[in-house]
């Protein structure tokens, strides 16, 4: 026995030293999930509409569409008073979790002395909103992208913006900007390379300057190689891309698909995210679903049609794994957060009897592994952030706190470069 464990150490030393390389390279490319929230959802709001107030604006205008099709609502929630109450409250309480300022798509092209005005008096709302307490809990802004037509104006937009911000107060901690339109690694480089440069010219500490990718070219998921390029654009963000955003109707588009069958539930869609998923795996990474174009407006039976496409496709991408996704109009919120709603809830008892067996080590019927107590665990943490969710009666159902719940989720990685 004392030769085999000789043999055995020897053999472990020699692994170790041979696979160093590989853990150390594993260990920095997949850091494991991020800690903290993720919002539900990023509402997109061109520049020029912008001010202080538009949060509370947002939350009145959906309440006033609950209120006015308040019928047609209920219907589509199976008659769940419960649920509608609770997505009352959050339409009051948190109309907008996530809010991204665009100077891209939704604004437009402009004169550079018309967008130049735009940015300084966004930013100075921006700052307003956060000094009354006013703003969104997550906010950023999307700027035109690096392709050779819009490089010097995105460049231009995101550096007086963040001047303007910086003027009157810090960074806050959850702004982020989103680099859309990406069809190179050389894109992402080059955006790391743009923020070492401005955070010592806008005192902000290395690596405070964080992004989000856009997925909306073809290109970012397959390059001419063959490779997956949105894998290696999260690798070359050095620690600063929190996100992958997909964008639905550019990448329809740019794939041949015609515009009426152009929808986030088309396979084309469904490759890219799933690709995208793979490759945020473990990385700290989050993933975002893009937009629907079917809007809440009209007649109270387009109301009820457009909810009810909402509500479908937000179910579709939680159940796929995609817990945050586009918003563009205040009269998508209802929906948004009743569909959000409903899927922790439907869930919230079956998953905290499981964690509660898998830690108690009961026997039952379901043989979970730690893997599954993590993806359980980390369903009943988001449905706690987004206030689908009680602690109380998370920690009633599985006898574990936030911080136990943390610790089993994963949830450590800081997101830090």
């Amino acid at each position: 026995m004392e030769r085999l464990d000789h043999l055995v150490g020897g053999l472990t030393d020699d692994l170790d030293a041979r696979l160093a390389d590989v853990d150390a390279a594993l260990a920095s490319h997949y850091p494991g999930e991020r800690a903290g929230r993720q919002p539900v959802h990023t509402v997109y709001v061109p520049a020029d509409r912008f001010h202080p107030g538009l949060v509370a604006d947002h939350g009145a205008a959906a309440l006033a569409a609950v209120e006015e099709h308040q019928d047609r609502l209920l219907a589509l929630l199976d008659g769940d008073r419960d649920l509608l109450s609770r997505v009352r409250a959050k339409l009051g309480r948190e109309p907008v979790e996530d809010l991204r300022i665009d100077f891209e798509d939704g604004y437009g092209t402009r004169p550079d002395d018309e967008e130049d005005g735009d940015v300084r008096r966004a930013a100075g709302d921006l700052r307003a909103a956060l000094d009354a307490g006013t703003s969104a809990p997550f906010t950023g802004i999307r700027f035109k992208g690096f392709e050779g037509p819009t490089r010097a104006r995105g460049v231009r937009t995101l550096t007086l913006f963040l001047a303007r911000l910086l003027e009157d107060g810090p960074l806050p901690d959850t702004f982020v900007v989103t680099l859309p339109k990406v069809t190179a690694v050389e894109q992402v480089e080059a955006l790391v390379h743009v923020a070492g440069r401005l955070e010592p010219e806008l005192g902000l500490a290395d690596g405070a300057l964080r992004f989000e990718i856009q997925v909306e070219t073809p290109q970012s998921i397959l390059g001419p190689d063959g490779s997956a390029l949105v894998a290696r654009m999260v690798h070359a963000s050095g620690g600063r891309c929190t996100g992958l955003h997909y964008g639905t109707y550019d990448y329809s588009a740019s794939c041949g698909i015609a515009a009426a069958h152009q929808s986030l539930e088309h396979p084309v869609a469904d490759h890219a995210k799933a690709v995208m998923q793979a490759a945020a795996a473990g990385t700290g990474v989050r993933l975002s679903d893009g937009s629907t174009n079917v809007l809440p407006v009209g007649s109270p039976d387009e109301v009820a049609a457009a909810w009810d496409t909402h509500l479908r496709l937000v179910r579709r991408s939680l159940e796929r794994g995609y817990y945050q996704g586009w918003d563009l109009h205040p009269a998508q919120l209802p929906t948004r957060f009743a569909a959000t709603f409903g899927f922790y809830r439907d869930g919230l008892a079956s998953a905290a009897t499981r964690l509660r067996t898998y830690v108690e080590r009961r026997e039952s019927g379901v043989l979970d592994e730690p893997a599954t107590a993590r993806a359980l665990a980390d369903y009943l943490l988001r449905g706690t952030d987004c206030g689908a969710l009680s602690q109380d009666e998370v920690t009633e159902g599985t006898g574990l706190d936030a911080h136990r719940l943390a610790r089993l989720a994963h949830r450590t990685h800081d997101g830090g470069g």
